[in-house]
């Protein structure tokens, strides 16, 4: 019987099979997959194969996982050396930003960008509570916007509590996996209930884990869209960070950057004093904005500090 998982809750799991029914699963044995060391063989968003327990009623085994097409990953809160695999299998990831009550920064969004740019997953930028934007935040969404849709990334502004630019986001979700993640504060809760009336209480529950610095949560939970496609909301950027990158590849996953790496002097160029650097080159003429470019140094030297 074929399922696919929308929640993980340590050594048990939600899978809903292909009829529509909810069934509580476990794994037998150990699975390794994509030769991956994780905490949790299985993630929301896998699609696998179950067997029927007969002695307890909607209970089922896992046998198989099917292969992914990618998935997001952490490092393990307990084991440096593990990963946690939040979610598999999602078309893009939205990132709930605030430029009031509280104040989301650069460094925090080129984070998730870079991430999601690790995995081969697309990207949308939402800014929530525009009703509390003045002159001062009109600005500085108009500066990020610019910058972000000049190099690729879907940028939106909405307001869940007054339900502006609610209807512009159900379209960009719509018949998509979609992953969602946002700090403490942003309102990711009120998003999701304004999309999911229905599943209030659970969203409230769901969505408490976004707190700023806590690593006690270690799991998404999938929803069902009722316009079509489905949602994954997660513990959020600070949860699962940057992993698996070199200070050498970080260039990589700035798309900026990117199209311009063949052009630099060096092939182990870091763009930071080399000659011929192409990168630094159209940062100085303005073709790559100098903010981003400060945010690409700042992750690097964050690396060189974990020892990457």
């Amino acid at each position: 019987m074929k399922g696919l998982v929308y929640k993980s809750t340590g050594s048990w799991y939600t899978i809903k099979d292909e009829a529509g029914r909810f069934w509580n699963a476990r794994i037998k044995g150990i699975f390794k997959i994509d030769e991956i060391t994780s905490t949790n063989p299985v993630s929301v968003g896998d699609k696998v194969e179950m067997e029927v327990e007969d002695d307890v009623e909607n209970s089922a085994t896992v046998t198989k996982i099917h292969d992914r097409k990618n998935y997001i990953n952490r490092q393990s809160p307990k084991t440096r050396h593990q990963h946690h695999i939040i979610a598999a299998n999602v078309d893009q990831s939205l990132l709930l930003a605030t430029l009031k009550e509280p104040k989301t920064s650069q460094g925090f969004i080129d984070r998730f960008l870079v991430a999601s740019e690790m995995y081969h997953v697309p990207s949308l930028i939402v800014f929530n509570k525009i009703d509390l934007f003045r002159d001062k935040e009109e600005r500085q969404f108009a500066k990020w916007k610019q910058m972000y849709e000049s190099i690729g990334y879907v940028v939106k502004s909405i307001s869940a509590k007054e339900n502006i630019g609610i209807d512009e986001v159900k379209k960009l979700l719509k018949d998509k996996i979609t992953l969602i993640s946002g700090h403490s504060g942003v309102g990711k809760s009120s998003l999701l209930n304004v999309i999911l009336p229905q599943l209030h209480l659970k969203i409230q529950e769901v969505s408490g884990w976004s707190g700023k610095g806590l690593h006690t949560t270690t799991f998404a939970e999938m929803f069902d869209l009722p316009f079509g496609g489905k949602i994954i909301d997660t513990p959020g950027m600070r949860e699962f960070g940057l992993v698996d990158v070199s200070r050498q590849e970080l260039s990589h996953y700035f798309p900026e950057m990117r199209k311009r790496l063949v052009n630099c002097q060096f092939n182990n160029c870091m763009h930071m004093n080399e000659p011929g650097c192409a990168v630094k080159e159209a940062v100085i003429g303005g073709e790559i904005d100098g903010d981003r470019y400060v945010s690409y140094v700042n992750i690097l030297d964050s690396l060189e500090e974990r020892n990457y």
